[in-house]
């Protein structure tokens, strides 16, 4: 998609586009796509899950300033073009330290360049990303929320219509639902879910759903 147009200058925006490419885990390979988050202003932006396609991510950037690649989690279709889009733009890349496992199976030899911490809180104009810690889906899973923008970037923690995959290795399905239910489900209802796939949706549209989740995943 089209980076959006801001609405006065140096306004803060979300750009987005769509990538595709392979998701390989426990002996399997699929096809994906996967959604590219791009938060900040016409200055400075941070990307959320540099997926597959460096080139098309750096063109999205353009000529701003790129604080830094967030990673939602470690699996390979989240982190595969993170190393070259860093080399290229001299960001740093950032991952929760409890999915460095994930990053070493897709990138043996290189290391991420700071750690993700729960509460920690980024800043790419004027716009506050709250990392929050929500393990599950696997163990370094987090989420951003962005208060400003009334939006959570919820990588494959929460999509329309309940969690993400816990059927492979590192993940946990009463894990996640107690990420959601805490850390998600308790922010106010018109946040906007931005997804690592798929449609967006909200958290007042999800949150009536938990219980038929949790019958549905045991």
């Amino acid at each position: 998609m089209a980076p959006a147009t801001p609405s006065a200058p140096h306004a803060a925006r979300i750009d987005h586009l769509v990538t595709s490419g392979t998701f390989s885990l426990d002996g399997g390979t699929w096809d994906v796509d996967n959604n590219v988050w791009i938060v900040g202003d016409d200055r400075e932006v941070y990307v959320i899950d540099a997926a597959h396609d460096a080139e098309a991510i750096l063109g999205a950037v353009g000529d701003r300033r790129l604080l830094g690649i967030i990673c939602t989690h470690g699996h390979d279709d989240h982190i595969d073009a993170a190393p070259r889009v860093a080399e290229r733009a001299g960001a740093p890349v950032l991952l929760h330290p409890d999915d460095d496992m994930l990053w070493r199976m897709r990138h043996p030899g290189l290391r991420p360049d700071a750690p993700l911490a729960d509460g920690e809180v980024l800043t790419a104009g004027g716009v506050e990303l709250h990392v929050l810690h929500t393990p599950g889906h696997s163990p370094g899973a987090v989420c951003l929320y962005a208060p400003e923008l009334a939006t959570v970037f919820s990588g494959d923690t929460l999509f329309q219509g309940g969690p993400g995959a816990t059927g492979r290795s590192y993940s946990s399905f009463p894990t996640i639902i107690d990420s959601i239910r805490e850390r998600l489900l308790t922010l106010p209802p018109d946040t906007v879910v931005r997804t690592g796939h798929g449609d967006s949706t909200t958290i007042g549209a999800e949150a009536p759903n938990l219980d038929e989740w949790i019958a549905r995943g045991h």
